[in-house]
């Protein structure tokens, strides 16, 4: 996306569209008082009048101005009723204008920089970024087999005006916005892939070209290295599969490289058929998407390359294929984890939780700051949570304050669950030293308690369990249907919160 700032009022910037923002049926129009400015309230005031535009959240409408203004359509987005500005509202509203600007073959959109927020702690440069990522979000589509497409669409061009006093800021944040934006376009290309399309290796084959390109080190350990270093839970999950399992380990060295790193954990099954614990045929249909955890460490660690933040930041993504081939793990069999627990598999659909035990066990082995993993683990956690919050495990109080706030920031929100010792007796089995499923009950919390054994006491650690967030089954208003990459934003902002407290 081309982004523009201009000092400029809005009434002199020419553009495809205007995208003005509405809240109770009020357009929030940047400061003035000139007779053009009361001209464009006027029209947009009997426009809503006409029409009947409630400026819900996420509610889009537009009218062309017939030459009366340098812009060929006026574009309403509705923000709600609530005063203050939110970042998930702004970015499905921003989301839906894309679409809409599709669909109307609008290439440049003028937003103004002076907005209203009715929240001090929101800034030009905050809104910046929700609209840059709601604009992106929304003018995304996969259609690399779909045989009527003609490459992708040519990309937005946005000007954001009226910013006098803020260019510099608003420069930076726009930078900022360009680089996340792209690289999350650049990722969810992969993360849709069907799974004949990328298996393990081919993940790992992107991962390291990614690394080579944006200055990231990486290893990626394959079948042999995994088995002589005792991933035997990883590789449980693999061998019923035709395609061999991978570790993919990439490494951010930092600007300040004597700090302890954080390490971002994703679960990457390439395919979940649930192993001869078989799923129905309904449950595997969105079975590609269970990679999406991985995919969004994969993205957030390309973006940390490229904005370079103080801290060294790992990435690992435990990718392999759950089949039920002949050489699959039964219900019953018993694995010595890289931790040396051992795992009583009584399910072997509840696999995540099973290659992420290795990766977790040996990312705490680099001693780091923290330790957040992101996993579609549960359809538990869809039947707690619907398809609007992840929910969030762990056993720092702080750690997961600061990513429900990092959540709430960026617009991928999350909800915290309670890991009590209460639960530890769920997963206790009479021949292992645990067992990966429990009773039925509690399942995503089961989840994060059978997590939480691989890592030590002293590791703050965060699981985010992103099932029902991870893809849309469905298009909606202000996304086209499949991978979201749930977690990225929600990850980078909190790896910059943490430079800020530092």
């Amino acid at each position: 996306m081309k982004i523009r700032i201009e000092t400029a009022p809005l009434l002199k910037t020419k553009a495809d569209a205007w995208l003005i923002f509405c809240r109770k049926n009020q357009p929030l129009l940047p400061k003035a008082s000139d007779s053009a400015m009361q001209k464009l309230e006027k029209m947009i005031r009997n426009w809503i009048a006409d029409t009947g535009f409630k400026s819900r959240a996420g509610e889009i409408t537009f009218f062309p101005s017939r030459e009366a203004l340098p812009s060929r359509f006026i574009m309403l987005g509705g923000l709600g009723e609530k005063e203050a500005c939110a970042a998930d509202v702004m970015i499905k509203t921003a989301g839906a204008a894309a679409r809409a600007m599709r669909k109307l073959k609008i290439g440049s959109v003028a937003i103004s920089a002076d907005v209203d927020t009715a929240d001090p702690s929101v800034t030009p440069g905050n809104i910046l970024e929700w609209i840059v990522g709601g604009l992106s979000t929304g003018h995304y589509r996969f259609g690399k087999f779909l045989s009527t497409e003609n490459g992708r669409p040519p990309a937005i061009s946005l000007i954001v005006a009226d910013a006098r006093n803020s260019k510099k800021k608003l420069l930076s944040a726009a930078r900022e916005a360009s680089v996340l934006s792209e690289t999350v376009t650049m990722v969810r290309d992969l993360a849709n892939l069907p799974a004949n399309e990328a298996p393990p290796r081919v993940i790992a084959q992107h991962a390291s070209a990614w690394a080579k390109k944006f200055g990231l080190s990486c290893s990626v350990l394959g079948p042999r290295e995994l088995k002589k270093k005792g991933c035997r839970a990883l590789l449980a999950v693999a061998q019923g599969s035709d395609h061999d399992a991978r570790l993919i380990t990439l490494k951010y060295r930092g600007r300040n490289p004597r700090l302890a790193p954080v390490i971002l954990v994703g679960k990457t099954i390439t395919f979940d058929t649930g192993g001869l614990s078989l799923k129905t045929a309904k449950g595997m249909e969105w079975m590609k998407y269970d990679k999406c955890g991985g995919m969004a460490v994969l993205a957030a660690m390309i973006a940390v390359a490229r904005l370079r933040p103080n801290n060294p930041v790992i990435g690992i993504l435990a990718a392999a294929e759950n089949m039920p081939g002949g050489g699959a793990t039964r219900p019953g069999d018993i694995v010595r984890s890289y931790s040396g627990k051992t795992i009583e598999i009584l399910n072997t659909d509840a696999e995540g939780r099973l290659v992420l035990a290795d990766a977790l066990a040996i990312a705490a082995e680099y001693k780091p700051a923290a330790i957040v993993d992101l996993a579609t683990l549960t359809g538990a956690c869809i039947i707690a949570l619907g398809h609007v919050l992840a929910g969030i495990m762990g056993n720092n109080a702080t750690l997961i304050e600061e990513l429900k706030i990092a959540g709430e920031a960026t617009g991928d929100r999350v909800w915290p669950l309670p890991l009590l010792p209460d639960f530890d007796d769920c997963i206790r089995s009479d021949f292992a030293d645990m067992k990966n499923i429990g009773d039925g009950s509690a399942g995503s919390i089961i989840g994060g308690v059978f997590l939480k054994r691989f890592i030590p006491p002293n590791v703050p650690w965060a699981h985010l369990d992103i099932a029902g967030t991870a893809h849309l089954e469905k298009e909606k208003a202000y996304a086209a249907s499949g991978a979201t990459l749930f977690g990225t934003r929600l990850l980078v902002e909190w790896i910059k919160q943490r430079e800020v407290r530092e």
